[in-house]
């Protein structure tokens, strides 16, 4: 039973590659659709969402040129997996509970549409988790409610949060 009571869904797991558009074809092979492409918002690094139809969704992630943290990872690491992401009803709820429980967070960022925290890999798990909480705008530019969020809904939403 968790402590802070908020909702929380598994949004996507990240997997980082040295190029999107070499990559991709697995996904399209095993059925994916690509939902939308941009770049980070440091531009070191570019994004794409694949979704199975049926809520089940992938995330690339490849570096934007020499240097940033995607490269370093990329050169130590090689390409796989490189995060799941949860997203959280309340990210202040819910990174309060993991400080509690001795998880550190190793970064946190205010954007125009969502608040980001990330859980050092340096847990049990060893999995570095993203924590994302939507807020109003976020769903505008990336296809709408039924691409941007998982089942189509952003979580809260239910309980009269709006599109936040």
């Amino acid at each position: 039973m968790s402590s802070h009571g908020t909702p929380i869904r598994v949004d996507h797991v990240g997997i980082a590659v040295e190029s999107i558009a070499e990559a991709e074809p697995v996904l399209f092979a095993l059925g994916c659709e690509k939902t939308h492409e941009e770049p980070g918002p440091d531009g070191s690094f570019a994004w794409a969402t694949y979704d199975f139809g049926d809520a089940s969704r992938l995330e690339l992630i490849a570096p934007a040129g020499d240097g940033g943290f995607l490269a370093e990872y990329l050169d130590a690491n090689g390409p796989g997996l490189h995060h799941v992401t949860l997203e959280v009803a309340d990210l202040d709820a819910v990174v309060d509970a993991l400080e509690a429980s001795g998880a550190r967070i190793v970064d946190r960022r205010e954007h125009d549409d969502w608040t980001e925290a990330f859980v050092s890999p340096r847990n049990p798990t060893g999995a570095l988790f993203q924590l994302m909480e939507y807020r109003d705008g976020y769903a505008a530019d990336r296809g709408g409610p039924e691409r941007a969020y998982v089942g189509g809904e952003r979580l809260g939403a239910a309980r009269g949060g709006g599109d936040r």
